[in-house]
């Protein structure tokens, strides 16, 4: 039987068709989740966050980014270059104002929010042999105080200014990641280090088993001085070796953001896992039981994602009239 060329490009025509059909809608989505140093909170959690959304939201190819953080990690995402990031309030909404200072060139347009997650608590962390008590005492000593323009940078800036300080009253200043810091202080080539992190963070946790050292406290008085997004808050009693009491210090609410060019339907499937999975964030890290729903529009600086406000929604939590 001989087939003729018009009958058989139909033939095929139709095959492509039929092929086609077959294979989901939805094109595969890779979802980068960008975190920050390995030794911080936002990597284990990204961790964590990566295998979730591998089981729970089909035909996705979730990857785990370290960077440095909130400024890094927000300007990715106005890139295109990550579906979902963690950042420190402050840090969000200097970006969504252009805050050249701060490490942003013009407003970063393009974010919006998912979800705020668990509170960032400023510790100061001397070596016990530098004799520093209070943040006063970090005069003319050496402080590390992040990576270049990151998150808990900015964070540093704000409470030094807050007690009176800048970084011209201090010895040396380092512009290190926390496990850097770390390293440095063990080799008594540091005496302090500023972290901006969830309490139980593994670089003061290593640290401590390695150096006798001192919780600074961040008096109240001085938490309302540099105001919002700045809380009051306690570092509880042996939270860290060799901490025997509560310390008072100032806390910064962390979020979750995403950009405009991320699918409603992906934003939408990424809380849902989200929120359907804190028991697995929290084992990943202590910080994620903070992690409370009705908590998720607290303070949020920038517009929300579609796809989190129809999640939410769904959830009894609506965006406040302005």
């Amino acid at each position: 039987m001989k087939f003729k060329p018009a009958r058989m490009l139909a033939g095929l025509v139709a095959a492509a068709v039929l092929m086609s059909a077959s294979v989901p809608a939805r094109a595969q989505d890779f979802i980068t989740v960008l975190t920050g140093g390995t030794s911080g909170v936002y990597y284990p959690l990204g961790v964590a966050l990566s295998k979730i959304f591998a089981e729970k939201i089909p035909g996705s190819r979730p990857t785990v980014q370290a960077t440095k953080a909130s400024v890094e990690n927000l300007t990715l995402l106005q890139q295109g270059r990550g579906e979902i990031a963690f950042t420190l309030g402050d840090s969000l909404a200097l970006a969504w104002a252009g805050d050249e200072e701060a490490g942003f060139k013009s407003k970063l347009a393009k974010l919006r929010g998912l979800t705020a997650i668990y509170p960032n608590y400023i510790q100061v962390v001397a070596s016990k042999d530098s004799g520093i008590k209070t943040l006063a005492d970090l005069k003319g000593k050496r402080l590390s105080v992040g990576a270049p323009k990151s998150g808990t940078e900015l964070n540093a800036r704000a409470i030094l200014e807050g007690a009176g300080l800048s970084y011209k009253d201090l010895g040396k200043v380092e512009y290190l990641p926390f496990a850097e810091s770390v390293e440095l202080m063990k080799n008594r080539q540091l005496d302090a280090t500023l972290q901006s992190a969830g309490l139980g963070v593994a670089s003061i946790r290593d640290l401590a088993t390695s150096v006798d050292i001192v919780v600074v406290e961040i008096p109240a008085s001085i938490v309302d001085k540099v105001g919002s997004p700045y809380v009051k808050a306690i570092i509880p009693a042996n939270t860290y070796t060799g901490q025997a009491e509560p310390v008072e210090t100032a806390a910064v609410v962390n979020y979750l953001v995403t950009h405009s060019g991320v699918k409603d339907e992906v934003a939408y499937q990424m809380m849902k896992a989200l929120y359907e999975s804190l028991p697995d964030l929290a084992a990943a890290h202590a910080a994620a039981r903070d992690i409370k729903i009705e908590n998720a529009l607290q303070g949020m600086p920038v517009p929300l994602h579609p796809g989190a406000e129809r999640y939410l929604k769904e959830r009894g939590i609506a965006k406040k009239d302005s």
